[in-house]
């Protein structure tokens, strides 16, 4: 009789967990456990007391909050004259938009960025074709970090490589401890460009996920000569492309001449809507950097809903023209559809 009060007692809980996990199902919109998902893609995000709290609209009890959002596209670019000064005052009816060679179903949003936080990677050649200019290759990259990044707004990390691909130092916005990366660094051995880019690309700006907008960059300081990478060069730059990322080039090459790696960094910085530079002599160096501290500040965001969308995971082009006469756009080649 005892286990048959026990037994019984056993069925009721379970049959009482069972028809409350049915009625949350109902009221969170779930049905057997599966969620009814829009055409839109859905971002994931899990529920709890504190954010219950934060939004009380919410409904209680949900185990996963669906959020879905349209397919939007969001791009920066400059515009330049004709004698490459930046041109900051252009409204969006001065600009023609194809993506996948069509024009955008809508243009959700058009604005000029000039404080956007800014999200860096400085990528430093230490093999032993870098010669002489390694020391004030250093000095300059580390007075570009303090002119650059801002305490508690912009962060950073270094990475040095020759043969092999190392961390001096992580995401940060203490512009000391940068400094200390640098200056940790020692030149010598081969040049595994591909993969430095590759790396630094995947494992610290894919993951880069923010709750606000953010411009996100690498800076490669190398002679663009690789021998060593096990990744290819169109690998990395989709990996580039991929995780939304502009790379910037400053060639150490100071023989006057054309140089294969100088065409290396300059698709490098092509495909991602960068810039390449081929400073001569080593003040050239520091302008360079204040070149691209500049450019950082200058730029428009547009934000569209790609025509004819599917998420299919193959590559869309972008296509962004100036309407006014002598005025050229830099802006990433291309995107990444998501894949369902």
């Amino acid at each position: 009789m005892k286990y048959t009060k026990w037994i019984t007692g056993m069925l009721t809980i379970t049959l009482a967990t069972f028809f409350g996990a049915r009625q949350l199902e109902a009221q969170s919109g779930y049905v057997s456990g599966t969620p009814t998902l829009s055409a839109a893609t859905p971002t994931f995000s899990a529920s709890n007391d504190a954010t219950a709290a934060a939004n009380p609209d919410e409904p209680q009890g949900s185990m996963i909050t669906l959020h879905a959002r349209v397919n939007e596209v969001n791009v920066l670019f400059i515009a330049t004259d004709k004698h490459g000064k930046f041109v900051r005052d252009l409204n969006q009816t001065d600009f023609s938009i194809l993506d996948d060679h069509k024009p955008p179903q809508a243009i959700l949003n058009f604005r000029r960025e000039t404080d956007l936080p800014l999200h860096l990677g400085l990528l430093i050649d230490v093999s032993g074709s870098v010669g002489s200019r390694f020391d004030f290759e250093q000095d300059a990259a580390t007075s570009f970090l303090q002119h650059t990044v801002r305490a508690g707004f912009d962060k950073a990390f270094v990475i040095g490589f020759n043969s092999h691909t190392q961390v001096a130092q992580d995401f940060t916005d203490n512009v000391a401890l940068l400094r200390t990366g640098i200056h940790r660094l020692h030149d010598g051995g081969g040049t595994a460009l591909y993969d430095a880019v590759y790396r630094a690309c995947k494992d610290k700006l894919l993951k880069d996920r923010s709750d606000h907008p953010v411009r996100k960059a690498i800076i490669v300081v190398s002679d663009g000569e690789d021998n060593q990478s096990e990744v290819s060069k169109a690998q990395a730059i989709e990996m580039a492309q991929r995780a939304e990322v502009i790379i910037y080039a400053i060639s150490t090459d100071d023989s006057g001449l054309v140089m294969r790696g100088d065409r290396v960094l300059e698709q490098l910085a092509d495909s991602t809507g960068g810039r390449a530079f081929f400073p001569f002599k080593m003040k050239d160096i520091t302008r360079s950097f204040a070149a691209i501290e500049d450019e950082l500040r200058s730029q428009y965001v547009v934000s569209y809903k790609p025509a004819d969308f599917d998420s299919d995971g193959r590559y869309r082009t972008i296509e962004i023209s100036t309407l006014k006469k002598d005025l050229q756009v830099r802006a990433r080649k291309g995107y990444f559809a998501p894949q369902q």
